[in-house]
């Protein structure tokens, strides 16, 4: 049994992505080649966005908006203590300062009551200026972002999405990647719609901050190749990954979506009253980057992976050390009182088997497991 069964997909759809793949091949084009901007044109009008850029990966993607805001040394970036280390990463890489905000019990993602008072802390405190909160859709779910944008508009923040897990969910119909000022993804290949490498993309109907992430994901190119404007990267997507991204985004709108979303309801209706099931707010929908149950503590949680490992049933911990406890960010300071819920999750989620080429007997042999498995305790 696979985590995530990226073998499984490629035989379903060998033939389109070999073609797609070697026409790239045979063209030449491997650098800024015709898939790339094929793709963009389809990712924005499937997201609802004006602009889509493409580039070489969701960390990239995150570093590009925070460039396009001109955030940077004085500034300070509030993101969830409960998520990948990315997210914060890239607001210390931009000389900008994190300030960690707990987490919803319910959906794991930014409280945005917990936002207000971090928000307000920080300006008492006169050090730093508050200057955007990066709201991360974690595990698939879109955050709060009504109430998220509240909270911005108050304080007169940008919102950024890291939608990296949460590509294809939406929110009364509207799609993620484009809640945010600027939006992100990541191609990663265990994303919901992932390469066979790493790629990533930015989203905004901001024309401006599109033509400036534009030349800086392209060393700051201007007007062509060797006039550089401003100092930038080497962020393109690769037109093979383009290439190979084409037909699996056919298929994740066309049943991926659908297939994961019918195998988290037999999870949810078989682990419903053994463990704590992720909860889907009204309105929302997922697109089951991961799904993550929550045990009672973290002997038990420990105990539950060992149990199903043993039952060769993979499982895997997203994450173990909330953000303030990471040695990185050591010289950050956190009101460690105001962020238990993260500690929390990290000593008590445990994520199983979720993709959209699952069996349904394989869903049924992990939920028997582990309701066999609190019936023993």
């Amino acid at each position: 049994m696979e985590f995530r069964d990226l073998k499984k997909q490629y035989a379903v759809l060998k033939n389109k992505i070999d073609k797609s793949v070697l026409d790239v091949m045979a063209s030449g084009g491997y650098i800024m080649g015709k898939p790339v901007t094929e793709l963009e044109i389809s990712l924005a009008e499937y997201v609802g966005s004006k602009h889509c850029v493409s580039c070489a990966n969701g960390t990239d993607a995150l570093s590009l908006a925070l460039m396009a805001m001109g955030i940077g040394s004085g500034d300070c970036v509030f993101v969830p203590d409960f998520t990948f280390f990315a997210t914060a990463e890239v607001v210390s890489f931009a000389g900008a300062y994190p300030v960690f905000v707990d987490v919803d019990r319910d959906t794991f993602n930014i409280d945005s009551a917990k936002l207000d008072e971090a928000v307000r802390r920080v300006k008492s405190e006169g050090k730093y200026i508050p200057k955007a909160v990066i709201a991360v859709d974690l595990f698939g779910l879109p955050a709060n972002y009504q109430e998220i944008r509240k909270v911005a508009d108050k304080y007169g923040l940008y919102v950024i999405e890291d939608a990296a897990q949460g590509f294809g969910g939406s929110i009364n119909g509207k799609k993620a990647c484009s809640f945010g000022d600027i939006s992100t993804t990541s191609f990663f290949p265990a994303k919901p719609l992932g390469c066979y490498g790493d790629g990533g993309a930015v989203f905004t109907d901001n024309d401006e901050w599109a033509s400036i992430m534009t030349s800086l994901k392209y060393h700051g190119k201007g007007s062509y190749k060797y006039d550089n404007v401003r100092i930038g990267m080497n962020s393109r997507l690769d037109t093979i990954q383009a290439a190979i991204l084409k037909p699996k985004f056919d298929a994740f709108k066309e049943y991926e979506l659908d297939s994961v979303n019918e195998f988290a309801r037999t999870y949810s209706s078989m682990l419903a009253g053994y463990v704590k099931i992720p909860q889907i707010p009204e309105g929302f929908y997922s697109s089951w980057a991961q799904y993550t149950i929550t045990l009672e503590n973290q002997e038990q949680r420990d105990s539950l992976q060992m149990y199903l490992k043993e039952r060769g049933i993979p499982s895997t911990v997203y994450y173990p050390r909330a953000m303030h406890e990471q040695t990185a960010f050591s010289d950050v300071a956190s009101d460690v009182s105001s962020l238990q819920i993260s500690k929390i999750l990290s000593e008590t989620v445990l994520s199983l088997p979720m993709h959209p080429y699952m069996e349904q007997e394989d869903i049924e042999y992990i939920c028997n497991s582990i309701q066999e498995f609190i019936r023993s305790r």
